[in-house]
């Protein structure tokens, strides 16, 4: 399983039908919707600022957090932006891979 962090923001009128059915329902239907894709929702906060909202997602592989991202942004009510979260042991495994690049100019 692969996790994703997700910042949302609401357009005005997503804002209207979030007060409508208030944030415990949001959180629920987010839930939902990664169920269904065979995944997990781990977290979700409200936030100030540019971001209304962030949500850690731990989705099978990325062709399910592309067609969660696609459902949600298909909406006209939701804009996000994804990015995928890689661990320590990721990380690790990474620098110790060697990579044939040459800078620009060298």
């Amino acid at each position: 399983m692969a996790k994703y962090l997700v910042q949302a923001s609401y357009t005005a009128e997503g804002l209207k039908g979030l007060q409508k059915d208030g944030a415990s329902a949001r959180v629920q239907a987010v839930r939902n919707a990664a169920e269904t894709l065979g995944g997990k929702c781990e977290a979700v906060y409200w936030t100030f600022g540019e971001q209304d909202a962030v949500v850690i997602f731990d989705l099978p592989t990325t062709v399910e957090m592309a067609a969660l991202a696609f459902a949600v942004s298909a909406s006209g009510l939701i804009h996000t932006k994804t990015t995928q979260l890689i661990t320590a042991n990721e990380v690790d495994s990474a620098l110790k891979k060697t990579v044939n690049f040459r800078p620009p100019g060298r």
